[in-house]
Formats: structure tokens, sequence, C-alpha cells
């Protein structure tokens, strides 16, 4: 289960109402949620370096861990929505500063979250930490999984360099797919990191049918219950690209290719926008079809 993390948000990009909307605190909702979901993985799809101190932050994902018996998956972004800086009285910076705060923050993350680090000291341009630890520490040994979220080729020298995994999403073809792997491969290689290392997740809007009718079935309910403006003049072979669309044996198939290209998590978004879903139906037909266990607990 993930949630993403923002102070308010819209779906203008989307094509929907550019009206701000509530958000729940990402932190304080997995932590609610770690009591009444107690099998299942909780993580950050991902969550904002603006928005905290790394150190701060370390400390309250260790908690979390805690909190959850060991079940946390910890994504981190260098932040897009320009309103939520503004919210906070921050300027928007350009790509090249956010990227550079995210790697200090990933640094200081990743070493303080580690089961038996000592003592981090750190003194970047935009994070710092002067001896910190996290105590009482993570439960994860050697800590909780830190990935980080984007596509861009400075986004991933990021990961190959600081990281645990790579997260992309909502919307990839395997050919697009494969192209930012070359790039991975790429700066493994520079550095001496086995690319088998970099943890992939992929995050993928989903919809499935028994069959091919009842899978045009479900793509009309879905778009009569979608955010207007998304989807309205889109047609189901439109969705079916770059998606996770099609029959329980179409999806199948596609997830196995996924798998071939090395990915280790599929996100599921059964929706038109990020972590939107319709029809509660389709979450049952979704888990059938690609096998989910309701025991899993493990990162991969």
């Amino acid at each position: 289960m993930w949630l993403a993390d923002h102070l308010f948000f819209d779906i203008g990009k989307y094509g929907g109402d550019p009206t701000p909307v509530g958000a729940f605190e990402p932190l304080v909702t997995l932590a609610a949620l770690a009591r009444d979901v107690p099998r299942v993985r909780l993580g950050t799809l991902v969550l904002c370096e603006a928005l905290r101190p790394a150190a701060v932050l370390a400390k309250a994902l260790a908690s979390l861990d805690r909190v959850s018996g060991g079940r946390l998956d910890v994504g981190l972004g260098a932040g897009w929505y320009e309103p939520e800086y503004a919210a906070i009285g921050m300027d928007f910076p350009p790509p090249p500063v956010r990227l550079a705060r995210l790697a200090e923050a990933v640094q200081i993350v990743t070493g303080l979250l580690a089961a038996d680090a000592p003592a981090v000291s750190f003194d970047g341009q935009y994070h710092r930490a002067a001896g910190a630890r996290c105590l009482p520490p993570a439960v994860q040994s050697p800590r909780p999984p830190v990935f980080v979220g984007g596509k861009g080729d400075r986004l991933l020298r990021l990961a190959v360099e600081h990281a645990d995994g790579w997260n992309t999403c909502w919307s990839w073809t395997p050919e697009a797919y494969r192209d930012r792997l070359d790039v991975v491969a790429r700066e493994c290689e520079r550095i001496g990191r086995d690319p088998a290392s970099l943890w992939r997740s992929l995050g993928l809007y989903a919809l499935v049918g028994e069959d091919e009718a009842d899978l045009a079935r479900r793509f009309e309910d879905l778009r009569a219950t979608a955010p207007a403006g998304v989807v309205d003049a889109t047609t189901l072979e439109e969705w079916r690209v770059g998606r996770l669309v099609g029959t329980v044996e179409q999806v199948q198939a596609q997830v196995a290719r996924w798998e071939a290209l090395g990915v280790e998590t599929l996100v599921v978004c059964p929706g038109v926008v990020p972590f939107h879903f319709g029809d509660p139906d389709q979450i049952e037909l979704l888990a059938t079809t690609l096998g989910v266990t309701a025991g899993a607990s493990e990162p991969r």
C-alpha cells in the first residue's frame, strides 16, 4: 500500500479540475494503517525532499518502521508540485538544484536508517547532520529499502550512486523502459555497481476484465466515475498503451514481460489519476490476476 506526499493536490495536469483538494500526511496515515492493515508492506511514493529536514525525516521513518513491524519501503523524490513550495514560503528550485537537494537527503536518510549505523555527520549545502542517530533504530536490517522516484538521466545517476532502488510511473511502454535501463547499466558500469542490486519498481495504471466484453464494460464504468476531463474522450484502445490493461491472460503476459525486464515490484493504480480507483471489485480481480497473496510482506 502506497501513499503520495502532498500538502494539497490538484489534477489539472491530468486534464481535470485545477482546484486544490486536501491530502493526508503520509507518515501519520501509514502509521495508522499499520495497525489496521497488518500483513502487507507500506510505502511512500514518494516523499517530497523539500518538506522535511532529512535527519528529522529519517527519525520519523525509523519510528514508522518500528510501528509497522519492519514493513516500510521508503520512496524519496525531488518534488515537482510548485504550489506546495509557495505554500511553505520557498522558491521553486530548478531541476539541478532539486536533484542536488535530493542527493543530500538520500545520503542522510540511508545513513541514519542503517541498523548498525554509527553516528551520522553530514555537512551539505542543503542538508546537515551532526553526530545524529536514530534511537530507537529501524527494525529492518540492513535498513528499510530506500529508493528514488523519477526517470531522467540525472535522477538515474543519483539512484545508482546513493539509493537501494528506483521507481518510475504511471504510464510506460517496455520499449521506453528499456531505454532507461540502458542508462542504469551505463551508470552502474561507471561506478562498478551490479545493476541487479538496484531494486526496480514500476507504477502503472491498471484495468483488467474477464474477457474483452467485460474489459470494455469496466472501462466504460471507469470513465463514467473518473474525474471530469481526464478520460472523457479517451478510448479503450488508447488507454491500453503504456498501461497494465487487458483481459486476465493479456495482463498476465504483460506482467511476465515486465519481469523479464527486471521489474521486481509493480505498483498498481486501478484508476485514471495517481492513487485513484473506481470499482472495488477491480481490486479483487487484479489481485487474482496478479497472484497476490494476502500474507506477502517482503519488499520484492
